[in-house]
């Protein structure tokens, strides 16, 4: 299968992500699977396509033009894909992969992580995707995102929707499951709906 890894591309973070990208992306190889991602050859993003493909896995990077300098595009990339805008880059990234993998990032990688949460909460896809947080950044979210549960912002399904976990191994074991189907109620679909 294709894992779309959501990453920094940030060269100013800590070198423990940019080894962890590559810990993910020899696992990505060794179990045989195939990699998408943000295109880019810098920092995370770079570091987890380059150790997919020394581990003889294929790569497919999804970069908008306005980030081909900027991220420097990896051109090393089995197929490169240069899109026109952000939305084009998602909606392809996500088109062309079978589970998703979230690493710690930005606000990239937040707005990734929600868009493909939402859809996956509402419905519109049974995709795995699983959240790895060795360190605990995201420890901030997940009780933000208890929160709006306790106070009724979102649905029971939501954490049904996701995985975390702070193991490698466990993500890709997670990542391999058959996804669960999620089917909101219409009642439930009617509170999403703004008035």
């Amino acid at each position: 299968m294709f894992i779309c890894v959501f990453c920094s591309s940030s060269q100013k973070i800590d070198p423990k992500y940019v080894d962890l990208a590559t810990e993910v992306g020899e696992e990505i190889a060794r179990r045989g699977h195939g990699l998408v991602s943000g295109g880019a050859i810098v920092s995370c993003m770079g570091a987890v396509a380059r150790a997919t493909r020394r581990g003889g896995g294929r790569t497919v990077g999804v970069i908008p033009r306005v980030l081909v300098d900027i991220e420097i595009a990896d051109t090393d990339s089995d197929e490169l894909i240069v899109t026109d805008d952000m939305r084009q880059r998602k909606g392809l990234m996500d088109a062309r992969s079978d589970a998703f993998l979230v690493l710690p990032g930005g606000i990239g990688t937040l707005e990734e992580l929600f868009e493909i949460w939402t859809s996956r909460v509402l419905g519109m896809h049974e995709k795995p995707l699983v959240l790895l947080d060795p360190w605990g950044l995201y420890t901030p979210l997940r009780e933000l995102v208890d929160g709006l549960y306790d106070q009724g912002f979102t649905r029971p399904g939501v954490f049904d929707a996701i995985s975390w976990t702070a193991d490698v191994q466990e993500a890709f074991d997670l990542l391999e499951k058959p996804g669960l189907e999620l089917r909101p109620t219409p009642e439930e679909l009617g509170e999403a709906t703004p008035s």
